[in-house]
């Protein structure tokens, strides 16, 4: 028997407009569109708030946004912030991109032999516990001021927050479903690959982000052994001679710098987990 003809023209209605916000997939562009005037009003907002603390707080040194963004035409135009910024994004990579590599198969190893847990996991929340900036002096030690130390610091960051999030999502994949692989008679290399690696992707884009925004946050310690250029040591140079403007350009850039590369990170993780169902 066919459905009544009204209730028929009633489901032909039900557009993508009609369907609840939750209901929309986090990759939807609708979603994202809906966003922008946020996004917008909180950008205008902030900027606006700067702009009264710095011109009515009553402290002489407190750069107002025209000052700031005088500074940056300036630096572009004489490629002082260019200079400095590009340094600073190869060490980030460079650091970014060790760590990484070598977070993965370390979290990948800890969380599926225990043997590799009870080597790795001692050192690993040691060395969490442990900010950057005090190992500087050893690394000056053992590495000298060079590229070298000023990448290992990055590296080390990034790391310690990429490992602990690839282990978690080993540890976290259903046991009923590795259970359930065994019975039909797989291996363990298949069980890992088919199973445990796809499950533990959206974790391992979590600690890529995470260790992306360590390893901006490291940039400035790692560049005050002895760089010549960079943005960590462009603002420590302004500190000394009082250029709060100068300041605040290099903590914009790095956190512009910051935020692009983790919205790239973020589309990656949208194309290679679209199964994973969220709000």
């Amino acid at each position: 028997m066919s459905a009544p003809e009204g209730d028929a023209n009633r489901d032909s209605e039900v557009t993508a407009d009609s369907v609840p916000e939750q209901a929309l997939t986090r990759g939807s562009p609708r979603r994202a569109r809906s966003l922008i005037p946020l996004y917008v009003a909180t950008l205008i907002g902030g900027v606006a708030l700067w702009w009264l603390a710095a011109k009515y707080g009553g402290n002489a040194l407190a750069p107002t946004p025209q000052q700031v963004a005088a500074s940056f035409a300036d630096g572009i135009k004489k490629g002082w912030l260019i200079a400095n910024t590009l340094p600073s994004i190869g060490r980030v990579l460079a650091g970014f991109a060790l760590g990484v590599a070598l977070a993965i198969p370390a979290g990948f190893l800890m969380g599926w032999y225990r043997w590799a847990q009870g080597v790795l996991e001692p050192w690993v929340q040691f060395f969490r516990t442990v900010p950057p900036l005090a190992l500087i002096p050893l690394v000056i030690v053992f590495l000298g001021i060079g590229e070298s130390a000023k990448v290992f610091v990055i590296f080390l960051a990034a790391f310690l927050s990429c490992v602990i999030a690839v282990f978690q999502g080993v540890k976290n994949v259903d046991v009923t479903l590795i259970n359930a692989a065994r019975v039909l008679g797989a291996k363990d290399g298949t069980i890992f690959g088919r199973i445990v690696i796809p499950a533990s992707t959206p974790f391992m884009f979590v600690g890529m982000r995470v260790a992306l925004g360590s390893s901006w946050a490291t940039l400035v310690a790692s560049e005050l052994l002895g760089a010549p250029t960079g943005l960590g040591q462009m603002m420590s140079t302004a500190q000394q001679f009082l250029q709060t403007d100068r300041i605040v350009v290099g903590i914009i850039m790095i956190g512009v710098l910051g935020f692009i590369m983790d919205r790239l990170l973020l589309f990656a993780e949208r194309r290679l987990t679209s199964w994973q169902e969220t709000r």
